[in-house]
């Protein structure tokens, strides 16, 4: 058995060290696409040794790309994770950021914000975030509020967020309806989703939110994997079931709060991606976790790359290319359930 149990972690660490692999090879490809279509090789040089390379090949590498690419890592990564752990905490392989209504309060939001600019005169580069931030912790929070209260199961959490989910969509539609074309093409573009507004500093908070909120639900991997046990059985090994819940509730809502607000709604990666982490290497969270991560982060950097690559020097929102490539797992997902219990 502990020989089986040794082959089993060795396996799961080669799973982490391949999509790390993964990783690096779609962040150079990521780079290197766009419209102005640059060498690999010119790519690494410049990330190598940028005082060595040309102004334009370097501010287009360094300034420009970059940025962008390692967004689509750290937002992938935040989403992928919080995915995982929306799925452990409510049991339900359904359950993400996106399903439980967090990203349409943030849409909500960020269209709220974009009305309100163009009547006061704010500057929407800073209002939209601000906007989205606020409205998905709000929604978040009435999930709080919900799993505070005394016998109130996961299914109830989630049938929760569904509502929320659909009342957020109709107040974004009834926003919509009455806003002017030039808003509502606005609106429209920010709720496809897209990497193009990434700046180092918006990068930096989301990689300082995500990395900090990664770091704390790995500390409680054990109390995670208890979980996936059941409840009863994770009471009686200890686990203070309304203390985990409400504590990874708010880092799961403060990492994918953050991530949504600087790149807008980005759908089916909290979905996908746990998914994958899970039939890889199963539940023990000290793997889950990690691995969780690098999935979103390489789903969401491929999905980039294809972006840039469908039409050549036209850029795709990221957003579509995402769920294009997520509905016919989420069917499958469906239909494998469905099969399952019949």
């Amino acid at each position: 058995a502990l020989v089986q149990q040794r082959q089993r972690e060795a396996r799961r660490w080669r799973f982490l060290a391949v999509f790390i692999v993964l990783i690096v090879i779609t962040l150079l490809l990521d780079i290197a696409t766009g419209p102005s279509q640059l060498p690999l090789l010119d790519v690494v040089h410049t990330l190598w040794s940028p005082a060595n390379t040309d102004a334009m090949t370097r501010t287009i590498v360094i300034e420009m790309r970059l940025p962008i690419a390692l967004m689509a890592l750290v937002v992938g990564a935040s989403l992928g994770l919080g995915g995982a752990q929306m799925q452990t905490l409510l049991d339900n392989p359904l359950a993400s950021p996106f399903t439980l209504g967090i990203a349409a309060a943030a849409g909500f939001g960020a269209a709220l914000a974009l009305v309100m600019s163009s009547y006061l005169g704010l500057h929407s580069i800073f209002s939209i975030p601000v906007g989205a931030f606020l409205f998905s912790m709000l929604a978040a929070s009435l999930l709080f509020g919900l799993a505070l209260m005394r016998n109130v199961s996961s299914q109830t959490i989630i049938l929760a967020g569904i509502a929320l989910l659909f009342l957020f969509q109709s107040l974004l539609s009834l926003l919509q309806f009455v806003s002017s074309p030039e808003l509502n093409q606005q609106i429209v573009f920010w709720l496809f989703g897209s990497l193009m507004r990434t700046t180092w500093q918006t990068l930096t908070i989301t990689t300082v939110v995500t990395l900090v909120c990664a770091v704390l639900l790995y500390r409680d991997a054990w109390k995670l994997t208890c979980l996936r046990l059941g409840e009863a059985r994770a009471r009686s090994l200890g686990v203070n079931i309304n203390r985990l819940r409400i504590k990874t509730l708010v880092l799961v809502a403060l990492m994918t709060a953050t991530a949504i607000s600087f790149v807008g709604i980005i759908g089916f990666v909290g979905l996908v991606a746990p998914h994958i982490g899970r039939m890889l290497i199963g539940e023990d969270q000290r793997f889950l976790i990690p691995l969780s991560a690098l999935c979103g982060a390489a789903m969401l950097s491929v999905s980039s790359v294809i972006s840039k690559s469908i039409v050549p020097g036209a850029l795709f929102p990221i957003g579509i290319v995402k769920a294009i490539i997520g509905v016919p797992f989420f069917i499958w997902l469906i239909l494998g359930r469905g099969r399952k219990h019949a």
